[in-house]
């Protein structure tokens, strides 16, 4: 900040003391320094205004610092129009017409060189994007309370659901389970605006990476935005595809937008191999290489990204003759510990081949499952669950992985917001497949699927819809704008 001040300083004493040379002797020239010097103490009075930030879900690297301090230093008149931040463009301000409106929170940590929250409470083609939060909110620490206006699409509208989330279909009795909303202890979060959404994504492409746990995103976030849609026949997927659970490519296209939301399936995010040993050949999973399918979405101008739920499977979990970095595979290694390797490898590979000034990267946290007398492979339940959790205390506490997971995004050069959905999703015991993964025709087969539970997955209309609601509201909190077509046609 003693830098930004001197520099502002300088500019000044450049720009406006040859012009008072004449004048200074004179009261009129005392009266004009006089006033100058109150100008600068108003400048002065807004660098020093930055207050903590309660629980940041974005990461900033040292380098979105460094683009804050060259933007203020190169400004020309005191104009910070068109400054970087998180590598996005920002509204022009020019503090001759005051800097009310605009604001920065820093926090200092153990663990972070410098943390920014950057927001602009200015109008945007009608939209307030500011209002989203308050200088002390956390969009993830909160409660869910009833909402009779849910959910966003009705049950069984969205022919797009797989049948494996698509519970009403399947004969699930109950409707409480969409009727809650994510409320946030200290702000409002908006609900989703789909028409706003798609105006913003005009020419634009948005892709999951990831496991089915983000294909369950992917799919609640299509049927949100199609059913804002008039033509439902200009929504659709662009190789014909109706079935989205096998590995590969995947992503419906918006005509009237011109914008596709993806969905690529890497489970792992790091590749699947095979090691050929002395006694043959043998399933490993590479953590030093990214997977193959990273051609397919590396230029995306935003990227959610998850990986959790494989690294519980018993081979990973297990991690014998597993895991493998280079020609090395690891008789034995913890999960915990291979999956920080393979973080670590895709932060890697995000630095160096995602472009942070087109690119907004968000990274979707751990969800809850909610087995109970056993797990997702031991008849394990969860399908007379219809009330969320209550009590606090049956939480489960936060995941290790999620853990390292920060530790990772901490050293990354490119922000990452992080959705930190694991908590939220831990109250919601009553919002699973279970049972209803598919229709029955009997009785019999009803009682039989009792065996075998999703209690991972969510049901669509459902929990799903919230995380979508989170990433909207964390991308206008980030200065996600509509792109200059778009302002132009409102």
């Amino acid at each position: 900040m003693a830098t930004i001040k001197t520099k502002l300083l300088d500019n000044f004493h450049q720009k406006l003391r040859p012009k008072f040379k004449n004048l200074i002797i004179s009261r009129v020239g005392l009266t004009i320094t006089a006033l100058s010097f109150i100008f600068i103490a108003t400048i002065i009075l807004f660098t020093n205004n930055i207050t903590s930030f309660s629980k940041p879900s974005i990461f900033y690297p040292n380098s979105t610092v460094n683009s804050l301090t060259s933007a203020v230093n190169s400004a020309q008149s005191y104009d910070l129009g068109n400054f970087s931040v998180e590598g996005k463009k920002t509204h022009l301000v020019n503090l001759e017409f005051g800097v009310k409106n605009v604001s920065f929170h820093g926090k200092k940590s153990r663990n972070f060189s410098k943390n920014f929250n950057f927001s602009i409470n200015s109008a945007v083609n009608g939209k307030n994007d500011g209002e989203i939060l308050s200088k002390k909110c956390d969009l993830f620490d909160g409660k869910w309370v009833k909402d009779e206006n849910l959910p966003h699409y009705l049950p069984g509208s969205c022919p797009l659901i797989d049948t494996d989330f698509n519970c009403h279909l399947n004969g699930r009795p109950d409707h409480g389970f969409y009727k809650w909303k994510w409320q946030p202890n200290f702000c409002n979060i908006p609900r989703i605006n789909a028409t706003d959404f798609l105006e913003r994504m005009r020419g634009r492409r948005l892709v999951f990476v990831g496991d089915s746990l983000n294909r369950n995103m992917w799919e609640s976030l299509v049927c949100i935005l199609r059913h804002s849609v008039n033509d439902k026949t200009r929504v659709h997927e662009i190789s014909g595809k109706s079935e989205f659970k096998k590995q590969g490519f995947y992503a419906f296209r918006f005509e009237d937008y011109n914008c596709t939301i993806d969905y690529v399936r890497a489970p792992f995010l790091v590749r699947e191999s095979t090691f050929q040993g002395q006694n043959g050949s043998f399933p490993t999973l590479r953590l030093d290489l990214m997977d193959e399918s990273t051609k397919m979405y590396h230029d995306a101008d935003i990227l959610i990204f998850n990986t959790g739920h494989w690294w519980t499977h018993e081979k990973t979990s297990q991690g014998e003759d597993y895991y493998q970095e280079g020609n090395h595979v690891y008789p034995r290694l913890k999960a915990l510990q291979a999956y920080g390797k393979a973080l670590r490898t895709w932060g890697r590979w995000v630095d160096r081949y995602v472009n942070s000034n087109k690119t907004l990267v968000f990274f979707r946290g751990y969800s809850g499952t909610h087995f109970r007398g056993g797990q997702w492979n031991s008849g394990g339940q969860c399908h007379k669950e219809t009330e969320p959790i209550f009590n606090e205390t049956y939480l489960g506490q936060y995941p290790s992985k999620m853990r390292a997971l920060e530790q990772v995004l901490r050293k990354m050069k490119t922000p990452v917001t992080y959705l930190n959905i694991s908590r939220l999703t831990d109250y919601r015991k009553d919002a699973h497949p279970s049972i209803y993964r598919k229709s029955y025709e009997t009785a019999k087969e009803l009682t039989e699927a009792e065996k075998s539970q999703d209690c991972s997955h969510w049901c669509l209309p459902g929990v799903p819809d919230t995380w979508n609601e989170l990433l909207y509201a964390s991308l206008l909190n980030v200065g996600w704008k509509r792109p200059i077509s778009s302002q132009r046609n409102t």
